[in-house]
């Protein structure tokens, strides 16, 4: 008998065992991952099933009909700005050459570092009132504050502008893509039946790429809803705002989880919107070559043209933020090396790394779920966990705290009852509980991350490491781990920032005293403190640019 044969004779009597009990415990871990992002929605509907009708009537005779007519007048602004930057931008550098080109196809993704509340506090610094832009307007022309008219930041208008800037590269990376992917036979027979450019890129190459600008859209969208410290800092009443109003300033628990609800609504519309669009995206060639798309080279005052409109987002969305950012700092007596500051910096890290760190393992126990047993139930339980990122943190925040909040009262109710000892909040004032926050709210980038990379690890690598008889967590420690580790560190570095970026859950849930740099940004923004505001904007904005040059090595490795 050979050697083979015996590996094949004796390995399931040792081991079949071990695999389906390995298997079993990654199915149970995989769905523990799944309830625990849906427990908030979950709570969040029940709390504002029972909070009663009276809260939700007088909320629809105040201020629902604001915060919903505010909110869809975001969605729509922020829409139309992205879809017409984003996917202008994607098609110029694609498909035109002129001067300066390969640097705006990198630069034009820089913006996406910035959460859209530091922009808001460097516009507002330079553009409002006693700005440098309307005192130099006052000095020259000698008018007084009433004889011109100039555009308000603090407004919708002005919140919309501040979310475009920042979420345009969201169209802009997925139609670039899409262009990239496209043969150029359609548009060069458009151009061969007598369309111009403009014409064969409205009639051929938009349609092809119009699923991956819809998902480009509806994620940009996604994140207008969430946006909290925009909003806020600008005076502007949102559904966002309005939770964190309730829950705190009016100390009306059902309120917030009503105002939570009509959003959380909202956001799961979009997120089977956004799945549906993608789920569409087909591309079909016609022929067995893939012919490229070919780039015009632009002169005289097309080439100018197009660069000032690449230039223009780059520049207001990156570059004078930075600088306006960083004189501000100058100005201000914020010291970064204080040990206050080294206080928030810690808490940042803390907060992000351990959330990091567990929403990947989250990741890799879901996704290992689905390689090993695909099917409906894994399918399931990975949409499930999926559903999160299009719940903005606040929600969360409103879901994890009223359950956990009520677990933690009554324990404490047994205990003085029984023992005559007070326990306080165990759960709901611990970091862990906003941890897990964390987790829900970016569970889906970490396992999309790492999905991406398993797609690479061929199944005959799983067939070969069963028959020499390694089971599920061997398979898992010895084969996927080792070949993942670059898709891992990308997971990790991704969900490590956005908490960094993250503020509506954390001014909800942070433990009493217990400040992050967002959180310190924030609340110096709000006491009219712009400077001191733009320190720790700035380390929010330097700790952005890490998943941003990942991006952009990826998109030049394309090119």
């Amino acid at each position: 008998m050979t050697a083979a044969s015996e590996i094949k004779a004796d390995a399931p009597k040792g081991s079949r065992r071990g695999r389906k009990s390995g298997t079993g415990v990654f199915s149970a871990l995989g769905w523990c991952v799944a309830l625990a992002c849906i427990l908030p929605m979950l709570a969040v509907a029940i709390a504002a099933v029972t909070g009663g009708t009276e809260t939700i009537q007088h909320l629809m005779e105040t201020v629902l009909p604001r915060y919903a007519l505010t909110t869809l007048a975001l969605v729509v602004l922020v829409s139309v700005g992205t879809l017409a930057i984003g996917v202008g931008a994607a098609w110029l550098v694609t498909m035109a050459r002129f001067p300066g080109v390969r640097f705006f196809e990198i630069a034009l993704i820089l913006p996406l570092a910035f959460p859209a509340y530091v922009l808001a506090y460097a516009y507002t610094y330079i553009l409002d009132h006693p700005g440098i832009v309307q005192s130099t307007l006052r000095d020259v022309t000698g008018w007084g504050p009433r004889d011109y008219w100039f555009p308000e930041i603090r407004s919708v208008g002005g919140a919309a502008v501040m979310l475009v800037l920042v979420l345009y590269p969201y169209v802009y990376l997925l139609a670039r893509a899409a262009f990239l992917q496209q043969s150029g036979g359609a548009f060069l027979a458009a151009r061969a039946l007598g369309k111009n450019a403009f014409e064969a890129f409205w009639l051929v190459s938009l349609p092809m790429a119009r699923p991956a600008i819809a998902s480009g859209v509806l994620l940009a969208v996604m994140e207008t809803i969430a946006d909290f410290g925009t909003v806020s800092y600008f005076g502007v009443q949102t559904f966002a705002t309005g939770i964190y109003t309730s829950w705190f300033s009016l100390a009306d628990r059902a309120g917030a989880a009503q105002l939570a609800l009509c959003l959380l609504s909202f956001a799961l519309m979009l997120a089977v919107l956004e799945r549906s669009t993608r789920g569409k995206a087909r591309y079909h060639q016609a022929g067995k070559q893939h012919a490229a798309m070919p780039p015009a080279e632009l002169k005289g005052v097309h080439a100018t043209g197009a660069w000032v409109l690449c230039a223009l987002p780059v520049c207001f969305g990156f570059l004078l933020p930075v600088f306006v950012l960083f004189n501000m700092g100058l100005e201000s007596e914020q010291d970064l090396f204080s040990r206050r500051y080294i206080g928030f910096l810690q808490n940042s890290l803390t907060l992000a790394t351990s959330a990091a760190v567990i929403t990947v393992m989250a990741a890799i126990c879901l996704g290992f779920y689905q390689r090993m047993r695909p099917g409906r139930a894994s399918g399931t339980a990975a949409y499930m966990s999926r559903l999160g990122y299009a719940v903005p943190g606040g929600v969360i925040a409103v879901g994890l705290m009223v359950p956990f909040a009520a677990l933690d009262n009554a324990f404490d109710a047994w205990m003085r009852a029984n023992f005559d000892i007070r326990t306080g909040l165990l759960i709901t004032g611990s970091i862990w509980l906003l941890v897990a926050a964390y987790m829900v709210r970016f569970l889906a980038a970490a396992l999309g991350a790492y999905e991406s990379g398993q797609s690479t690890v061929h199944a005959n690598m799983d067939a070969a490491a069963r028959s020499l008889g390694q089971g599920p967590l061997g398979m898992l420690r010895r084969v996927h781990l080792p070949m993942l580790t670059p898709s891992l560190l990308t997971a990790l570095l991704i969900v490590f920032v956005d908490v960094m970026k993250e503020l509506p859950a954390t001014l909800i849930m942070r433990p009493f005293n217990y400040d992050t740099l967002a959180v310190q940004a924030y609340r110096l923004a709000s006491d009219e403190r712009l400077e001191g505001a733009a320190v720790p904007s700035l380390v929010i904005m330097a700790v952005g640019l890490l998943p941003v040059i990942l991006i952009c090595r990826q998109v030049g490795r394309r090119r």
